[in-house]
């Protein structure tokens, strides 16, 4: 039986049987707000249901109940989601799957699919062709043509100054941009990103390059299960060259108007023309670990994608426990069983406590983790593996985080 969501014990190393057992959610209906009639600015009326049939629909979805704070009325980001990091559960969504442009926080994506390729020691002189094709007004971390870099500082560009020239550097280290996107594409398939379609490595804008709330989420997720991407995001400054770089990401590194935010320990911020600000963080309060995406605010003010990500965190962290999910994240797909495994499972071999996890109903359709023992070896092994990766995710962090 599923231990109850408020004695659930949250640790690095979560046990098999308290994740694969997770209660199903009860989706209650909740009245949406009415989402705005600007023709740039409405959400799909129908939009995917990865996670779960609530995601799909526009306006905002949480299941408000006696004890559950209600949502800051000052949030205008045209998209959010408020998830937690180890369960999957998603507390509370505003069009959680509208395709955006997604800046520069594709590079999550980037990062996670790139970094497990090349040796942090391993360098690289840099050749004028490495740094062709940036986009017009990238951000740069300052990388000269002739010059030999180890893909340690390398990341560091691309996770502090999100750094374009960064990017094409390790694209060109990759066999190329083309190649580079196509890696990503891939990846972003495999972690069921199906909102997410590539066309640069860096999140300039180009047409056609989209992503959601719902998936940089996905996407933060599997790279935080990462050491070294959890060290890079985390990483206030550090020597570049023969200059000091500070992390642009404001709730890590802290700014005027925005305090550095208790427990926060990453992920990627961005910011272009056509995406405005877009920010994925991830922090951690009294153990519980929250990722929270926030896409294009409508209002405009200095680091507004900062102050509304920190409200929604703070609604997270006192909503936890208390509210019931509206959705969840869901696995990779080689965390997912066989067909094989799913055919006996289908002749009956479902345990009580078998939770599947929901899929995109207007596409192939998502096939669950099964929680349940007579689920099948390979059901469990498959799970099992994708549990053990999970190394969740911030003590180490935590102590090098300064306090407000």
């Amino acid at each position: 039986m599923p231990a109850p969501k408020q004695t659930r014990r949250r640790s690095l190393l979560v046990t098999s049987a308290t994740l694969l057992s997770l209660s199903a959610t009860a989706p209650a209906a909740l009245a949406a707000p009415t989402p705005s009639t600007g023709a740039t600015a409405t959400p799909p009326v129908r939009m995917s249901t990865v996670g779960g049939e609530r995601l799909g629909q526009p306006g905002t979805q949480v299941n408000l109940a006696p004890g559950v704070p209600v949502i800051p009325k000052d949030v205008t980001a045209r998209s959010w989601i408020v998830t937690d990091a180890e369960s999957g559960d998603v507390l509370a969504a505003h069009n959680a799957h509208w395709q955006l442009p997604p800046a520069s926080t594709l590079k999550m994506l980037f990062a996670d699919t790139l970094l497990p390729r090349f040796p942090k020691t391993m360098e690289h002189k840099v050749a004028p062709s490495d740094l062709a094709g940036m986009g017009e007004g990238s951000s740069v971390v300052g990388i000269k043509e002739g010059r030999t870099y180890n893909v340690h500082d390398l990341w560091l560009g691309v996770f502090l100054r999100s750094g374009n020239d960064a990017v094409h550097v390790l694209s060109a280290m990759n066999d190329g941009v083309e190649q580079t996107v196509k890696d990503m594409q891939n990846h972003a398939d495999e972690l069921q990103a199906r909102d997410t379609h590539v066309i640069s490595p860096d999140g300039y804008d180009e047409p056609g390059q989209l992503s959601s709330a719902y998936d940089l989420t996905l996407i933060a997720r599997s790279g935080l299960q990462k050491k070294d991407f959890r060290d890079y995001c985390s990483t206030v400054h550090a020597k570049f060259g023969d200059n000091e770089i500070r992390n642009t990401n404001r709730l890590l590194s802290g700014d005027a108007d925005v305090p550095v935010y208790q427990g926060i320990a990453g992920v990627k911020n961005g910011n272009t023309t056509n995406a405005g600000a877009t920010f994925t963080g991830v922090a951690e309060r009294n153990g519980r670990v929250l990722l929270v995406t926030v896409m294009n605010p409508e209002k405009h003010e200095h680091n507004e994608v900062y102050k509304e990500t920190a409200k929604l965190f703070d609604w997270g962290f006192s909503a936890a426990g208390k509210v019931n999910p509206v959705g969840e994240l869901v696995p990779p797909k080689s965390a997912l069983p066989s067909p094989s495994a799913s055919a006996g499972q289908s002749a009956g071999t479902h345990g009580s406590g078998s939770r599947p996890v929901a899929g995109d109903t207007t596409g192939s359709g998502g096939v669950g983790i099964a929680a349940a023992i007579a689920g099948g070896v390979l059901v469990l092994l498959a799970g099992a593996a994708f549990l053990i990766n999970r190394r969740w995710p911030l003590p180490d962090l935590m102590r090098r985080r300064p306090r407000p």
